[in-house]
């Protein structure tokens, strides 16, 4: 297993509000960069085991704690009881596009600078799958993978102007998700590179192991299908 080594950056945002990052390098030089963009509870620690993650495979990560502009920096939100979310409403509500846009755009330029290459890529979950849908609209991206970015069904106007390749993961039992939906998303991005699958027997944040909702076959799948596809755009 390669090494790794765990530090935290302050970015520079357009908008002027400052950004802490989780960054993992690896040993020796990256080969490309990945962002990982995290749910609606923090840079807590399942992101920064992806991120961990992403880095013991060759890629220098960075997770931008994209709740900066109203959560301290560092801050993290318990998971819900009783599907409570009263405690994120706040902090996800005041998520907008042009505040991601600036978000994503910051992580892009640092790891730019740190690689000086433009081999970047990206992964989201929830929130942040949504994000990466977002980020790729914008950013010249080389992959950029969504898992369960129920946001994405509000709006299909970004469809049209993603950028790199795409991965798109669901839960097939993810109400946020429905067929019809899915059927709708695959007729906008029409044209484009991208990959839409469907886990049938996972629900929504079905990749994080701190959750009830865990489904460990449908996440170990999911994770190889998006180290190859980082390998395959990223190389």
């Amino acid at each position: 297993m390669s090494k790794i080594k765990e530090s935290t950056v302050q970015l520079k945002v357009s908008d002027g509000t400052p950004m802490q990052a989780f960054v993992v390098k690896p040993e020796g030089s990256p080969r490309a960069g990945v962002m990982v963009f995290q749910e609606a509870f923090g840079v807590n620690g399942h992101i920064k085991e992806v991120a961990r993650r992403v880095a013991r495979e060759g890629y220098l990560a960075i997770a931008p704690e994209l709740f900066h502009r109203t959560l301290a920096a560092g801050g993290e939100i318990a998971y819900p009881t009783n599907n409570d979310f009263s405690a994120i409403m706040a902090h996800f509500n005041a998520i907008t596009k042009d505040a991601t846009l600036a978000d994503t755009q910051a992580a892009y330029h640092w790891l730019k600078e740190e690689l000086k290459s433009d081999k970047i890529g990206c992964v989201g979950f929830c929130m942040g799958g949504s994000t990466s849908f977002t980020a790729n609209s914008h950013l010249p991206l080389k992959a950029a993978v969504s898992f369960y970015g129920s946001r994405i069904m509000q709006s299909f106007d970004q469809a049209p102007e993603q950028k790199g390749p795409l991965m798109l993961l669901w839960g097939g039992k993810d109400q946020s998700s429905p067929p019809e939906k899915l059927t709708e998303l695959a007729n906008a991005l029409k044209g484009k590179d991208y990959i839409q699958a469907v886990f049938s027997e996972a629900g929504h944040a079905f990749n994080c192991d701190d959750r009830p909702a865990y489904h460990a076959a449908s996440a170990t799948t999911a994770w190889a299908m998006t180290l190859g596809f980082f390998k395959a755009h990223l190389a």
